[in-house]
């Protein structure tokens, strides 16, 4: 029997290898996973072997959200967890989620369960649903937890899509204007600095400004589409590094407007992924560590770690969470009573019901705030251009006039 040698993940996240003795990979690839290993790799002596690397397709978060739907709607009726994973797979059609649904399906197949399965691909699976998948086979009640995964990615995508429909306006409105000035300054502009030159006036400050501009961008306008390049890649640099992304997520929460809008993003987020964790069984620290990292957020992330180790310290979770600076006073005072009263996991449901509402209406109250501020840019871009160019013509009627 030839002996293959593995590295991995346990239950508890730690790294864990050795040699075994299996008849061939995927038996021992499936003895792991009855023991609760995640195999990383698995190679036999003189011969190797790397697991496929998963979730490399990018799968839509509103796909997942069907898919969990659907899951729940199967496992309720109860129909077998394979049967169920194998008619879902054949059912997807995008490609990616397609070939990750086979794999969990063979993988649990092989005696692997489900979450163990799923963490092979954690591109799409992140470890909020894994882990509250394990917490539901651990606790028997897996349909339920199906059921409130598919929730919590539903409003997710709903929070997202309202955020994007808030950055859509003004990014279009935006857009429209730069592409509107940049038309004039290349091919309306010239035209009249030609019928300037030929009429030999004397021009306005206003248009000596726009025509200075007109050369510039009939000269350099790669230099334009050069230093956006470099301010994309600058801000990506800046993200990678920790310390960068800190100070980037803190401006950004302090902006007029649309910080607030954030704020309140960030804390819809944070008690509702918390919520539905402690709810499904998941141990409060672990909840926060898994929070912390799905928060998409360096400000908020630093806040929760900086929380969980006070609970660890055996402190309550109302004061670190005042402390951190992060989170309004509502919030915190709820977040107590409901420690409180032992029902953190409903208060925090609440308190993300009424921040989605809130972020709705933010949202709406920014577009409103922004439509006369868009409008208004528009207007004096194009008609500043529009009016310097026509001023030495005014000039000129008003000298023929007299």
């Amino acid at each position: 029997m030839p002996v293959f040698t593995f590295s991995g993940t346990n239950a508890a996240g730690q790294k864990v290898g050795g040699e075994r003795s299996a008849e061939n990979k995927q038996v021992l690839k499936a003895q792991l996973a009855k023991e609760r290993v995640t195999a990383n790799s698995i190679k036999e002596k003189g011969k190797e072997f790397a697991l496929p690397t998963f979730g490399s397709g990018k799968v839509p978060t509103k796909d997942i959200a069907i898919f969990f739907r659907q899951f729940s709607v199967m496992i309720d009726a109860g129909l077998p967890l394979v049967q169920c994973l194998e008619i879902l797979g054949n059912n997807q059609e995008n490609p990616a989620f397609q070939k990750a649904l086979t794999g969990i399906r063979q993988t649990v197949e092989g005696g692997a369960t489900l979450s163990n399965a799923m963490k092979q691909y954690p591109k799409i699976f992140d470890d909020l649903t894994t882990n509250m998948i394990e917490a539901g086979e651990t606790g028997g009640i897996l349909d339920v937890i199906l059921v409130r995964i598919s929730t919590y990615v539903e409003k997710a995508v709903k929070l997202r899509s309202a955020v994007k429909s808030a950055l859509i306006y003004p990014v279009a409105v935006i857009s429209i204007a730069l592409l509107i000035v940049g038309a004039l300054l290349k091919f309306v502009v010239p035209i009249f600095a030609n019928l300037f030159v030929g009429l030999g006036v004397d021009l306005p400050l206003p248009t000596r400004i726009v025509m200075g501009l007109s050369k510039f961008v009939g000269a350099f306008w790669w230099v334009i589409f050069l230093g956006l390049g470099i301010l994309v890649f600058a801000v990506k640099q800046i993200r990678k590094d920790p310390r960068g992304r800190y100070l980037w997520d803190k401006m950004m929460l302090h902006l007029p407007v649309f910080g607030m809008v954030l704020r309140k993003i960030a804390v819809a987020r944070f008690t509702r992924t918390l919520g539905t964790l402690i709810t499904s069984g998941v141990p409060i620290l672990e909840g926060l560590s898994i929070t912390a990292r799905t928060s998409g957020n360096a400000v908020l992330e630093q806040a929760l770690m900086k929380v969980r180790k006070a609970i660890e310290e055996g402190r309550t979770i109302v004061d670190p969470l005042k402390e951190s600076g992060v989170f309004p006073n509502m919030v915190t005072q709820m977040i107590g009573v409901g420690e409180a009263t032992g029902a953190m996991d409903a208060m925090l449901q609440k308190i993300a019901d009424f921040y989605e509402d809130e972020v709705d209406a933010a949202t709406k109250d920014m577009l409103t705030l922004l439509e006369p501020v868009m409008i208004a840019f528009l207007g004096v871009a194009v008609g500043g251009i529009v009016i310097s160019l026509y001023m030495p013509l005014f000039s000129m009627i008003g000298k023929l006039a007299g």
